[in-house]
């Protein structure tokens, strides 16, 4: 039996998968902000609960924001920050008294997806989280690339193209950089957005339907906006490792514009006279990053 656990900024997930993927529980819990030894506690606690409501050990794999620095072996470049510094795989190893598997929650998207959902049948998958923030990772042969530097599908990171150094500096980063895709394309910044150009504070499930529902030109120009931006940064992936399907979580995968008008945008700007690459939502949707985090002792090695 494997368990699953996603850490996210203000909820940490976890799920109990059979060895044949059926899921057999899931529940959530708040995460205590801010604080790192409370953080440790509530996946521990978490961990624990489930495996007293199934009555049996598990193997246990968590999905994080960030990375472990192949360095210094502790955690980096989380949004979620009380995290940066920290031992977090080796603290949870303690507390539960087993080894604990851990992995970007991107990558963990991308093997999930990879495993039983929409790149079940892919080589490669390139899968992205545009929700608060935005992940990324990339799975091979069901296994996740990892990266010299540890840092492989950090695509949100990279410079958003088609813009100019100013345009970048007005956006700056918690990464220290100026004008990364996330700052783009993630909810918070479509949402900022609109209130730059509305003076109007609107969600982005109320910008969508405005769009949708043709009441608002500012909507409706937002969202083309994220879909033209959308894929200027996909048209770099392609051209760069060409996956066979690229797939999306998130809040942000809730708009169905940019599965409809993304994939032309993206011909439009590659090194190849086609693109039929499937641009889809994940399969699993929310649990996409929990089951791939109980995907980790399955994965190939």
């Amino acid at each position: 039996m494997r368990i699953g656990i996603d850490l996210g900024g203000t909820k940490i997930a976890g799920c109990a998968l059979s060895e044949d993927g059926k899921e057999i529980l899931r529940r959530r819990v708040a995460t205590p902000k801010g604080d790192y030894a409370g953080t440790v506690g509530a996946i521990a606690a978490l961990v624990e609960s489930i495996e007293k409501d199934i009555a049996t050990s598990c193997t246990v794999g968590i999905g994080y924001p960030g990375s472990v620095s192949p360095k210094h072996g502790t955690h980096r470049n989380a949004n979620s920050t009380c995290l940066n510094g920290q031992d977090l795989i080796g603290d949870l190893s303690v507390k539960l008294s087993r080894e604990i598997r851990g992995a970007n929650d991107g990558n963990c998207l991308a093997l999930s997806e990879a495993f039983d959902g929409e790149g079940r049948d892919a080589r490669v998958v390139f899968a992205v989280i545009i929700g608060t923030g935005i992940g990324g990772g990339v799975v091979v042969d069901k296994r996740i690339l990892v990266g010299h530097n540890a840092i492989a599908g950090e695509w949100g990171h990279c410079p958003m193209p088609g813009t100019d150094r100013a345009e970048r500096r007005a956006r700056r980063c918690y990464c220290g950089q100026d004008g990364c895709i996330e700052q783009f394309l993630a909810g918070p910044s479509l949402e900022a957005e609109y209130f730059r150009h509305s003076n109007e504070h609107r969600s982005l499930d109320e910008i969508v339907a405005r769009s949708e529902n043709e009441i608002d030109p500012i909507a409706h120009s937002i969202i083309n906006s994220l879909c033209q931006r959308f894929a200027d940064a996909l048209a770099v992936v392609v051209n760069t490792i060409d996956p066979d399907v690229i797939v999306v979580g998130g809040g942000v995968s809730n708009v169905k514009a940019i599965f409809e008008r993304t994939p032309a945008l993206v011909a439009a700007q590659i090194f190849s006279d086609h693109f039929d690459t499937p641009i889809v939502q994940a399969q699993f949707g929310d649990a996409s990053g929990v089951r791939g985090a109980a995907r980790l002792w399955d994965a190939r090695s």
